[in-house]
Order: C-alpha cells, then structure tokens, then sequence
C-alpha cells in the first residue's frame, strides 16, 4: 500500500501484516467509505481512504468539537462515487474556464505594458465563485456581497458580476476623464453593484463586490457590515437570504490581523452573518516572500481553525474536485450557519503584477511554472479525449468568447468619461438619482419639540419592566437623570439618549457598536439594565420609548478595534 507513516508501512504501523491487508473488516458506523457495503477487505479500506484523502482535495476538519458537523463532512467527501458530474456540467465548466482565461488572454494582448494583477494560474477562481453562487442562489440566497483584493478583480468583474465588458476596457483608456467627484481610482479597486437572473437556477440574484483599498484584508470586515445590514434590513436573521463570500491572498490571510479580528466577530450574536464563504487564492508566494518567510504556521488557512471552520484544501488544476470543493461549502454554510475556507492551491503564472520579474527572487519556482502547462488545455484534453466536447466545440467556444471581447473593445473606445454611478457598490437610492448625482446638497432642520425630549428624558431615568430588581448605585444615576429632565439641563450620556430616540421616533433604526458600550467606559451610558436577581434578565429602556418606534441596537464588540470599525463602517 501506498500509504507510510514515517518510513513505516500503515499496516505496520497499527500492529497489522502484509498477510492482513485480504482480511475482511467489519465497517465502523463512523465512516462512509463502504457506500451500501458493511464490511470491506483491509486493501480496498485503504485503497478507498487514500481516494477520498490523498488525491487532489485535502481536509481538515477533525479539530471541530461537533461529531454531527463531522460526520456531515465525512459523508460528503468518503461516499464512493460523490464526485460525478454530467456531461452538460462539465461542458458548463469548461465555457467558464474559457471565459476566464480568454480574459486575461484578451487583456494581455491589448494592454500588454499596463498593471492589471491578472488570474493567470488560478483560473479556475471564476467557475468556483460561481459555482458558490449558483448553489447558494438554488438554496434561496437572493443577495451575495463579495470582498477581494486585487488578484483577479476585473476577470471577477467581467465573468462573475458581468460587469459590461466596455466600461472595464475603457478603464484601461489613458484618455479617460472624471465626470463627477470621489470616482477617480485605480481600475482594480472599484466596486459594483449588479441584479440579474441567475443562468443556473432562473431566479433572481444582486451581486456586489466592495470597492477595496490597498491595505491587504482591511475590506473583511467591511463586507460583513454591509451584510448584517442587509440582513437587519430584510428581516433576514438566519442569513437565508443574504450572505458573504470574502477572497483572499494566501500572504494576506495569514499575515494580517484584522482576518483573525472578523473570524472573531463570526459567531458573536449581535455580529455574526450565519456564516461566510472564504475562498484563498493561495499561489504560494507573497509579491517577493517565500511561505517559509511568511506565516509560522504550515498552512496559510490555520487562522480559521480558532472558530471552528472547516477547510478544504483543493488542487486548483483539478477543476472537478474544485467544483465538487466549492459546492459543498456553500451547502456547508446553508446547513451549518457557518464559516468555511476554501483553499485554492495554485501557482502565479506571472510577477506580483505584469511588469514585475519574479525570475530575481524565485528563480526556479518560475522555471517550474513556465513548463506548467494552462488548466484551460489539461481540461479541455481531458474533455475531449473522453468524447464529452469535440476539437471543433471547444475552438467555437473560444472564438465565440473572443468575438465578445472584440465588439466590447470596439464599443469601449467611444466611453470618454467615467461615471461614478457605474461604479458603485450600493445603489444608495435615498441619496443618489439614477444618473448618480446627490439627491440634496442642502440639510433638513433637526430640532425636535421640548415635549419629545422631555418624554425621551423621563423614559431614560426609569425602569419600563415589571418587577425588575436594579443595582442601588443605578438608581441613584437613574434619579438624577430625571433631576436633570425637569431642571431642563443635560450631561453627555443624556444628550446622546435624546439624540438616538429621535431618530427611533423618526422611525430610524440606530445600532451602538462597540467596546463596552452598553454601560459606558465611565459607567455613564446605562443603556442595558441588568436585574440583579435573575441571570442574564435585561432592559433596554430605549426599546420603550414607543409604541410604533424602531428598533435600538446596543451591542458590546470583542476587544478587537481595526475590525469592529470596519463592520460599523460596512
């Protein structure tokens, strides 16, 4: 058998023989390998294990304390057979593969001399993130906010959000000119917002990727505020309707604090978006920096482990098992409410952007990859030797693709201005029209009558529950609000009270974030009670003000503050 541990033979190593390996072997229920058989010989237990586990697809997932979660991930990978697909799934793969590298193709041929921070041996990136939203939207997932660095934005632009391939050409224009303010910025930073039919599954999906900074991994947690928004703002409190996928560099995730920050915010009930998908486009370099020289840790995907993730480590030249890998994520996160990372490992087929020489720094890794050959040709021969495509209906895919390109390059020279209103990643109707300019520059008055203040005051130095026993020091707070409301004079904490529950009245919902914010650093704010005689009994008098008001958030963050900043501000 294949399978050593150390120099040792495995069937050695459990204290069993050569002679063993035909002995016929009870099945533990705890396995999936035997499919409908209960019993199975030593060698095809074996053989079977290092199918499911030695191949293209590595997991991790024993380190999770739930046996359910566990088995659900051993059934899924161990059932003999899972990984069939049909010929119309693998052609569809195939025109994906296609589209995703005639991209980049196209680009390098036109632009030959620009920056563009291409795909090129991640390919398969585009058909996995939409293979994630074609199995979410069939969940009923109707929105997908997404959040990646560079690497692959345009291609994920044009293929995955279809974006008009001519305004992402015209980008590349020297000519080009700002029509408005605040929409100057380099072509892979911007975002976008984008509704339409999803081709897989005929329903409706709005796809937004965040517009993204340079600071490696700091759009994270931005994209699971803008997500917990949207699903507040749905009613959407399980995260079926709404859900995040976030893209990552392998360097990044494991170098920058702010990942290992929003990991933390996942399962915190006033932060958590049930769940996101995080994809690792793991090309196993950092601009110039070795693995060796980048993390400690033997994967660049350990981070996840501190919340319980499972991770699928896939090859990325095998785009079935990438599929496969990515289906079942989104599958994960529909069951579980969870995080799972999909590790996509790859190579870069060209520098850290298209005018850099990686040849300097890792020579022969780039000696390796120029023999490599392209996963669009290993895929398309495979494909056409088992008689799934024929030569011709792969070359016509191609031209067709090319064909595409071609009418949108020639359309793209007659777009001389760039509009912000292309590029935004929300629609923001309350503020913007349709031709992307601000509503009103002007500010409404926003005084309120000293009836509302004086009600909101009286409110804020009570106690609006029955029965609710609260701490003798609180009363005393409590009784000089209420000393204040009358004398008609206010301090911090009772300024702030008035200012929020005018806005509950207006009907506008306010969320108070972070660090120990619900009693105040300087036991100031008081706007969670808690009964001294009932555990984990409390009252948030600002949810009394009114009959028909909206709701008031006040949530305590983890210690973290790079990250919860960037939630509050998503």
């Amino acid at each position: 058998p294949a399978l050593q541990i150390g120099d040792v033979p495995v069937v050695g190593f459990y204290g069993l023989h050569e002679s063993d390996l035909d002995k016929v072997f009870q099945l533990p229920t705890t396995t999936f390998i035997g499919g409908n058989e209960n019993s199975l010989s030593l060698r095809e237990i074996i053989k079977r294990l290092e199918n499911t586990y030695c191949q293209h697809i590595g997991l991790e997932f024993m380190f999770i304390n739930d046996v359910e979660q566990c088995q659900w991930i051993r059934q899924k990978f161990e059932t003999p057979g899972v990984m069939k697909f049909t010929n119309e799934e693998k052609r569809t793969l195939l025109a994906r593969l296609v589209r995703s590298m005639r991209f980049e193709d196209f680009l390098a041929r036109k632009w030959s001399s620009e920056k563009r921070f291409g795909l090129e041996g991640c390919e398969v990136m585009i058909p996995a993130l939409k293979t994630i939203i074609d199995k979410s939207s069939e969940m009923g997932i109707e929105y997908v906010i997404m959040g990646m660095p560079h690497r692959g934005r345009l291609n994920v632009l044009a293929n995955v959000i279809r974006k008009e391939l001519e305004q992402i050409f015209c980008q590349f224009d020297p000519k080009l000119e700002a029509a408005d303010e605040g929409s100057g910025d380099v072509k892979y930073h911007l975002g976008m917002y984008h509704e339409r039919i999803n081709r897989a599954t005929n329903k409706k999906i709005t796809l937004s990727l965040m517009a993204n900074p340079s600071h490696l991994e700091a759009v994270d947690p931005v994209v699971q505020g803008k997500t917990k928004a949207e699903q507040f703002y749905r009613g959407d409190t399980a995260g079926k309707k709404v859900m995040s996928i976030l893209l990552h560099g392998d360097a990044a995730f494991a170098g920058q604090g702010v990942v290992y920050e929003t990991f933390h915010l996942s399962d915190l009930p006033s932060y958590t978006t049930n769940g996101t998908i995080h994809v690792v486009v793991n090309n196993q370099i950092g601009f110039t920096t070795d693995p060796r020289m980048a993390r400690s840790s033997p994967y660049p995907t350990d981070v996840a482990r501190v919340v319980n993730a499972p991770i699928f480590h896939v090859n990325a030249d095998d785009p079935e098992a990438v599929m496969y890998v990515c289906s079942v994520a989104a599958e994960w996160r529909n069951t579980f409410n969870k995080d799972v990372v999909v590790d996509l490992v790859c190579y870069r087929r060209r520098g850290h952007n298209e005018m850099d020489e990686p040849m300097f720094t890792q020579p022969l890794m780039y000696k390796q990859i120029h023999k490599q050959v392209p996963v669009l040709k290993k895929y398309a021969d495979k494909l056409i030797a088992d008689g799934t495509v024929t030569l011709q209906e792969f070359e016509e895919e191609i031209a067709k693709y090319d064909r595409i390109c071609e009418e949108a390059y020639t359309r793209s020279k007659d777009n001389k201005i760039l509009h912000i209103k292309h590029w935004l990643d929300s629609p923001w109707p309350g503020f913007f029209n349709v031709d992307g300019e601000p509503k009103s520059m002007s500010c409404p008055p926003t005084g309120i009558s000293e009836d509302l203040l004086t009600h909101i005051g009286n409110v804020a130095s009570s106690v609006p529950v029955k029965d609710f026993k609260i701490h003798a020091g609180l009363s005393r707070i409590l009784r000089a609000r209420l000393e204040m409301t009358k004398n008609r004079v206010v301090d911090w904490a009772l300024a702030e009270y008035m200012a929020f529950g005018s806005f509950l009245k207006e009907g506008i919902h306010v969320r108070l974030s972070g660090q120990d914010v619900e009693r105040g650093t300087f036991s100031h704010r008081h706007h969670v009670l808690h009964d001294q005689e009932v555990d984990k009994r409390t009252c948030v008098p600002m949810n009394h003000l009114w009959e028909q008001q909206a709701p008031y958030t006040v949530c305590n963050s983890s210690l973290s503050e790079y990250g919860v900043l960037g939630m509050s501000w998503g």
